[in-house]
C-alpha cells in the first residue's frame, strides 16, 4: 500500500496495490494491520471503526462540510467505489498550526485511493459524476445533537470545489451552514 502525505500531516491518502489480469482486478480495500502501522509511523492516534456509511449522488451533489462535536467526534476513512468525487477536509482544531486550512483529493475508481480524516476536521465532498458511490468508515456513531455544518462557500476557507457554484445541489442544511467565524464564536470547533 502506498501512503501519500498531504500538506496537513494528520490527513493521509492510502493507495492500495491493484492486482490485474485478463479476468479483472483484486485489491485489499482495508487492512487494519497496515493502516495502524502507517499511523503509528507518523505518531498519529489509532482509531477503531464502528460504522460504515454508503451514499449515492448525482453530479453536483455537495455534502458538507460536516463534523460532530466531542465526545461524538468522528474520524473517517473515505473512498469512492463508483464514479468520481472531490473530497475535502478542513482543520478546525483550536491551536493547530494548520487551523482553517483544507486539503482536497479526487477519489475515483481508477486509483482506488482512500482518504483518512481524523476527528477535528470538517469534511465534505462533491460528486463529479452521476451515480457516484461514496463509502466511509467512521470511528464514532452518528449523533444528531452533536452534528454541525460549516457552509461550503465560507469566504475565509476559499475551498476550490472543482465545479461552478451553479452546478451544486445542496440540502437546506448544507446551504445554510454556519461560517467558520460563527463556529469559533459559538465554540463549535475542537
Amino acid at each position: 500500500m502506498n501512503v501519500i502525505e498531504t500538506k496537513i500531516s494528520d490527513l493521509l491518502i492510502f493507495e492500495p496495490r491493484i492486482f490485474s489480469d485478463e479476468r479483472g482486478w483484486f485489491m485489499e480495500s482495508f487492512n487494519q494491520k497496515i493502516f495502524h502501522e502507517e499511523l503509528e509511523k507518523r505518531d498519529l492516534d489509532i482509531p477503531e471503526f464502528v460504522q460504515d456509511n454508503h451514499s449515492c449522488s448525482e453530479k453536483g451533489v455537495l455534502r458538507g462540510l460536516h463534523y460532530q462535536l466531542g465526545p461524538y467526534a468522528q474520524g473517517k476513512l473515505v473512498r469512492v467505489v463508483q464514479g468520481r468525487a472531490w473530497d475535502v477536509a478542513v482543520d478546525i482544531r483550536k491551536g493547530s498550526p494548520t487551523f482553517g486550512q483544507w486539503v482536497g483529493v479526487e477519489l475515483d475508481t481508477k486509483h482506488h485511493r482512500q482518504f483518512w480524516i481524523p476527528a477535528g476536521f470538517a469534511h465534505g465532498f462533491v460528486a463529479l459524476e452521476d451515480d457516484t458511490h461514496f463509502l466511509y468508515k467512521t470511528t464514532n456513531f452518528y449523533h444528531k445533537d452533536s452534528e454541525r455544518s460549516i457552509v461550503y462557500n465560507d469566504k475565509t476557507l476559499s475551498v476550490d470545489w472543482q465545479l461552478n457554484d451553479e452546478e451544486f445541489k445542496l440540502t437546506n442544511k448544507d446551504h445554510e451552514g454556519m461560517s467558520l467565524e460563527e463556529a469559533i464564536k459559538n465554540n463549535d470547533i475542537f
